[in-house]
């Protein structure tokens, strides 16, 4: 059996973007991609992640490793496989940096289980990488396969996905868990630059925001009539009829069709012409699910019309989440105790993720059928619903924390303050649906940031950057200080952790756009 699998991946055509993009940023990538296939030479690019579907991290794999392959720069994908013990491990983790406790302490057990996965996958993926190849490794999962990568001499990138602004016990914990494993990293890179651990140097850091492809069956354009025919034919809308249109254009330039059923809870269904609400992500406690559903329930139903539709991946579809059939489950215990009238107008909908297309174009109808798309997380590393769900022209209701706050700039949408506040939520989005002008508006205005910061051209050069400082820097390992035990990476006292920090250069943060 194969621990390490190869991830097939669409090519996607870059010249598709320039009507988009504009023709001076079309040319400035292609030229850009010239220089960089030269200074690449025999190197191929390698990324590594824990799943292959579900989830921002795996779609924007998808999309920039296609547009790499139109570009012909070699990249490659290989998905990690764990047990189950090991995603309970790294799911509190991902808990923990999130500054949650959820599953408790992690134990010397615990670490040791984590590090021999791991040592297993990376015996198999160095049957194919060589020495100079670049690898990215991507988030807690992959982590611990940093060392025994850059001993076989690959230039080794971290790419971390998530994190929070501040710390406490939880936060040092996952750090300290992770600091042993990632110290002979070459480069890190996040988010944002709050999410940054004191202990990495800073002449190592890149800061890389996420992106949406516009033109991935997620994000295409779809007239009125496909997205009602969508939406009718998985169960979420009223009224469809067997001849109602679902095709959407896959990823490849072949026509497919939406034919599968989502799984759908809900006593009533919308039509075509009521007012919907839309938060559409994975059932993980931190994404505050069951508190959309609180807050629509208490101060959105009773002050008038509308349906909420809470749309995340089939539970049993993302294999490196063990905790997504518990969240919703709790979810569907909560909507059954709801008020007749509040659960009249409250759908849980599980999408199926069988064929990656077609649960993209479901997404893209539920997207494109809302009044108002909301993502109230009460932490997200950077929240890639809300760019999808502004590129849409919709307005956006989101929590002020992490990435949320870099994508909804002033008059794109409406931050809350506190998360937590459903009172507050359910005014912002209560106000949107009464005035739909400003909703109107909103949603312009929402579309042409990201068009301007968050499109994948942008997002290709700044790895292009990053790549290119791997390799510029070569490495002479015997002139590097050798990187401390994991004993006394872990003593470390955080005052010296953060004086290190301090003295170490720090690297430009990249701006949006």
């Amino acid at each position: 059996m194969s621990l390490a699998k190869s991830v097939d991946v669409e090519r996607r055509s870059v010249d598709q973007l320039e009507p988009i993009i504009g023709a001076e940023r079309h040319a400035r990538l292609l030229q850009e991609a010239d220089q960089f296939r030269q200074l690449l030479g025999t190197r191929t690019i390698w990324n590594i992640s824990s799943t292959a579907v579900g989830g921002g991290v795996a779609e924007m794999l998808h999309v920039l490793l296609g547009y790499a392959a139109d570009l012909d720069i070699p990249a490659r994908w290989k998905v990690i496989t764990g047990d189950a013990g090991f995603f309970a491990i790294t799911k509190r983790l991902h808990n923990q940096i999130h500054g949650e406790t959820a599953g408790g302490p992690l134990t010397k057990a615990d670490a040791a289980h984590y590090t021999n996965m791991l040592a297993a996958n990376a015996a198999e993926l160095l049957d194919e990488l060589r020495p100079g190849d670049l690898v990215l490794l991507h988030d807690p999962q992959t982590a611990g396969l940093a060392r025994a990568l850059v001993r076989a001499g690959t230039r080794v990138a971290w790419r971390c996905h998530i994190g929070v602004d501040w710390e406490n016990d939880a936060t040092r914990k996952a750090w300290g868990f992770l600091r042993p494993h990632l110290a002979a990293a070459d480069g890190y890179v996040f988010t944002r630059r709050d999410y940054v651990p004191a202990w990495m140097p800073g002449r190592k850091v890149a800061i890389i925001p996420p992106s949406i492809d516009p033109l991935s069956p997620k994000n295409e354009p779809l007239d009125g009539v496909t997205v009602r025919g969508i939406l009718g034919r998985i169960g979420v809308l009223d009224g469809a009829t067997p001849d109602d249109r679902t095709s959407f254009m896959r990823s490849d330039g072949s026509v497919g069709f939406v034919t599968r059923y989502a799984e759908v809870t809900g006593e009533d269904r919308p039509g075509p012409h009521d007012q919907l609400v839309v938060q559409v992500s994975r059932w993980d406690q931190l994404k505050d699910m069951a508190g959309v559903m609180q807050g629509f329930a208490k101060h959105v139903v009773p002050g008038g019309d509308g349906y909420l539709v809470l749309a995340g991946p089939a539970v049993a579809g993302v294999t490196d989440d063990p905790e997504g059939a518990a969240v919703f489950g709790d979810c569907l215990l909560q909507w059954r105790d709801l008020p007749a009238e509040a659960r009249a107008r409250i759908l849980l909908v599980t999408l199926p993720l069988d064929d990656a297309g077609e649960n993209a174009a479901m997404v893209n109808a539920l997207q494109r059928q809302a009044s108002v798309i909301v993502q109230k997380s009460l932490a997200e590393g950077f929240g890639l619903t809300v760019a999808e769900g502004m590129w849409k022209g919709r307005p956006v209701v989101g929590s002020a924390v992490g990435g949320i706050v870099d994508q909804i700039a002033d008059g794109t949408g409406i931050l809350l303050h506190d998360p937590h506040d459903q009172k507050a939520f359910g005014v912002a989005v209560r106000g949107l649906l009464d005035d739909p002008a400003e909703a109107g508006r909103m949603g312009r205005a929402a579309q042409a940031y990201i068009r301007e910061h968050y499109v994948g051209d942008v997002h290709l050069l700044r790895y292009a950057d990053l790549f290119g400082s791997l390799m510029a820097k070569g490495r002479n390992r015997e002139s590097r200080p050798v990187a401390p035990p994991a004993e006394a990476a872990l003593a470390a006292p955080p005052a010296e952790a953060a004086a290190a920090a301090r003295q170490a250069e720090p690297a430009p943060a990249a701006p949006p756009g």
